[in-house]
């Protein structure tokens, strides 16, 4: 697997280049340096020196574009340097190149490109420290070896984890966005469900009215006709105005935006609702301020669904929904007093599901069930100080 590129790799590719042209400067000056007791002095021919010190240090300036063909020419330039005499110095350039082939490559091709040049390094500084220039003995020789594995396989060591602590931030990342993307479907999914489910309940139990009085009771037909043509516009300016913001990152400028529903549209919310059949009391006592605009809405769609509820489950009936707001908190209580028979089961689905997730967003609590004195209880609690969870 090959990693991305870094945005400031053009700064480290010239640093790479620099390095490159040091050591092969290094490399040509040691070819025509005069020899010492514990390094002989290199005699062939000067372009044989040069192209070997080109062989050693040139490869790293490419290190990071192509490592493993770096490595492999830098090593092969090395074992000529030990065994023509020119130096012994322990590998600096193929550790540097080994850095790059581990930090690009997956382990199943680091680690043979690492065992080749620990066995060349190793059998060029024996033979060239013990056979074909002795200036050691076996066991000179074989510490010197080791002193060349520590540089290699240290490079190697420091490329593998800086490649595992990229993948492992990579990893977060993806898991970080993965959570988002979910986290942003959910949230579009309740706003879509507050939005469909509402509207619809009071289209239906409009329109069973009309079916119902349509040949004894025109006018009342007429009426039911009319909230349900104002239900659906309402519902599909809502509609637009939610998938218009989705359409938004696809170069939308015109998307019909308005003002966040909050708990100024509650009495509108009652209104509907005792349009439907439910006889809605409704109290709200919130600071002069306001509340955050997060949990506004929240408010808004938890009486929203609520109501919806009561419309679908308990019609006719009376409903009561109170809001109170602290500093420390906000208090949504909506009660009903309908019977449900057999054909008018507790709510479910995803109505109650998307109000706790809701409440749970902002830190808070909710709970909802059947009253002991007959009807359907919902309550949450949400902390204000929960609105910089979200914001």
């Amino acid at each position: 697997m090959r990693l991305l590129r870094r945005p400031h790799d053009s700064r480290l590719l010239a640093l790479d280049a620099i390095a490159a042209i040091l050591i092969a400067a290094t490399y040509a000056g040691f070819a025509r340096m005069s020899g010492s007791v514990t390094q002989p002095a290199y005699t062939g021919p000067v372009w044989a020196g040069l192209l070997v010190a080109a062989a050693v240090g040139l490869p790293v300036g490419g290190r990071r574009r192509w490592p493993v063909p770096a490595a492999l020419t830098a090593v092969a330039g090395a074992v000529a340097a030990t065994l023509l005499d020119i130096t012994r110095e322990p590998y600096l350039a193929v550790g540097l190149t080994l850095y790059a082939v581990a930090l690009t490559r997956a382990p199943r091709h680091s680690v043979p490109v690492l065992a080749a040049t620990l066995a060349a390094s190793a059998a060029a500084v024996l033979t060239g420290e013990a056979v074909v220039t002795p200036a050691e003995s076996w066991s000179g020789a074989a510490g010197v070896a080791a002193i060349v594995w520590l540089v290699l396989g240290g490079g190697w060591a420091a490329g593998f984890a800086v490649r595992a602590r990229r993948a492992r931030e990579a990893d977060h990342a993806a898991r970080h966005t993965e959570r988002a993307i979910v986290e942003e479907r959910l949230r579009i999914a309740r706003e879509l469900h507050d939005i469909v489910s509402h509207s619809l309940s009071l289209i239906a139990v409009k329109a069973g009215v009309a079916g119902h009085v349509a040949q004894h009771r025109p006018e009342e037909a007429v009426d039911a006709l009319r909230v349900i043509e104002q239900t659906s516009r309402a519902a599909m300016t809502d509609m637009r105005r939610a998938l218009g913001v989705l359409r938004a990152d696809a170069g939308a400028v015109d998307v019909p935006l308005g003002p966040t529903p909050g708990i100024d549209a509650l009495p509108l919310l009652a209104d509907q609702a005792r349009r439907a059949g439910v006889a809605v009391e409704l109290a709200v006592r919130v600071p002069d301020e306001g509340l955050p605009a997060g949990i506004s809405l929240a408010v808004h769609r938890i009486v929203q669904e609520s109501l919806t509820n009561a419309v679908k489950h308990a019609a006719p009936a009376r409903c009561r929904v109170t809001v109170e707001a602290d500093p420390r908190e906000v208090r949504i209580d909506v009660t009903d007093d309908g019977v449900r028979g057999p054909d008018r089961a507790p709510p479910g689905g995803h109505g109650l599901v998307g109000m706790r997730e809701r409440a749970m967003t902002y830190g808070g609590t909710f709970s909802a069930g059947p009253r002991t004195e007959g009807g359907f209880m919902v309550s949450a609690r949400l902390p204000r100080d929960g609105a910089g969870r979200t914001e």
